[in-house]
């Protein structure tokens, strides 16, 4: 009845806690469950609801129904279903990890460079209540810039914080893992200071990719061997970015923040 619904939704929430993508500009959210499993799970723990009422509950939580987006550039080839599985045995033993660190108390980051910015006088998409339109440049030239900002942003899961550091030159593997031992220096020693160990979310890709040798030799000099930690590095499988949590949870925020100003 309406008076199990916060119960039910708390278990959702609790499902869909590894479970969940979404889109950094405007903060939808989606996941790989179905209504139905989701009914059936929460069936298991002796709470009983149709996949229908599954439904209605997740659009409450910003979840909703999205159509096939041709997105993944793979000149055609098709996955077999060995690739498909090796994905989703991945995505599992990342949510396994996840779990493990959290109820061990040790942080885990989620970390990821958000989309390049020229800076200056420039339109920024989104709307804001003014009087009047603000005056920007006609173009976006990059000459008009006084710079580029690149934004590099470390989300704390355990804790639900965030925080973005603003290079000015190149999205490269040293400024990521400067950026990372700043967070744990400012952040990190502060709020685990019993902690020896850190898992690290990443994309497959750039500037923290799980191909990028001079990132991981960063890591290993810079946060193992000068402050004696231990890092478990996991990276998302290609084409699954949207599902670390850094890009719905702090970059979706963000955009909705810098939506509309330049």
């Amino acid at each position: 009845g309406e008076k199990k619904t916060p119960e039910v939704i708390a278990r959702i929430e609790e499902l869909m806690k590894y479970e969940t993508a979404g889109d950094p500009i405007t903060g939808l959210k989606w996941t790989r469950k179905t209504t139905e499993k989701i009914a059936e799970e929460l069936e298991s723990i002796g709470i009983t609801v149709s996949p229908n009422t599954a439904g209605k509950l997740l659009k409450k939580l910003g979840f909703s129904l999205k159509v096939n987006h041709k997105k993944i550039a793979h000149g055609g080839k098709s996955r077999s279903r060995k690739d498909q599985q090796q994905r989703d045995e991945q995505f599992r033993y990342i949510s396994e990890l996840r779990e493990n660190y959290a109820q061990k108390g040790h942080p885990s980051i989620s970390v990821d460079t958000k989309k390049k910015e020229l800076i200056g006088n420039f339109k920024n998409p989104g709307v804001e209540y003014r009087r009047e339109p603000r005056l920007v440049n006609d173009h976006d030239f990059a000459s008009y810039s006084t710079g580029k900002g690149v934004p590099y942003g470390i989300y704390d899961t355990q804790r639900n914080k965030g925080m973005v550091f603003v290079g000015t030159t190149f999205d490269t593997a040293d400024f990521a893992v400067e950026c990372i031992e700043k967070w744990w220096c400012k952040e990190g020693q502060k709020h685990y200071p019993q902690s020896k160990s850190i898992l690290i979310l990443a994309d497959g890709g750039g500037s923290n990719g799980s191909r990028c040798r001079r990132w991981k030799l960063g890591i290993q000099e810079k946060l193992c061997d000068r402050y004696g930690l231990d890092v478990t590095v996991a990276h998302y499988p290609p084409g699954t970015s949207k599902w670390n949590p850094i890009e719905h949870r702090l970059f979706g925020e963000i955009s909705k923040n810098w939506s509309g100003t330049p």
